[in-house]
């Protein structure tokens, strides 16, 4: 199983707007492409103080080839439309995981 994992720092004073607004139409579209296979959302607790607030964005994948298609096909037009909400309040990045457990 293959985990895209997509972490975000985001403004204190967005917090609250960005994490319902990725709940409720974000993560949801990303799902409707019907490539992940489920998802987690989670807020990191050692946060240093760097008037940001950081979520990680965990998508499963049972495949690469899977994850390959929506890379291609949906991930920029998904991160586009964070950037078009968010633009100057936040930073990301993303990564690919393997579960070798």
């Amino acid at each position: 199983m293959l985990f895209h994992n997509i972490t975000y720092n985001i403004d204190v004073n967005s917090e609250q707007d960005f994490l319902d607004w990725m709940r409720n139409t974000h993560v949801p579209n990303v799902m409707m492409t019907g490539f992940p296979k489920s998802f987690k959302i989670l807020k990191l607790l050692t946060e240093i103080d760097n008037g940001g607030v950081t979520y990680s964005f965990q998508y499963f994948f049972d495949s690469i080839e899977g994850f390959e298609v929506f890379e291609n096909d949906y991930l920029d037009d998904l991160n586009d439309a964070v950037d078009k909400r968010y633009r100057g309040k936040y930073v990301f990045f993303p990564s690919l995981l393997q579960d070798i457990s």
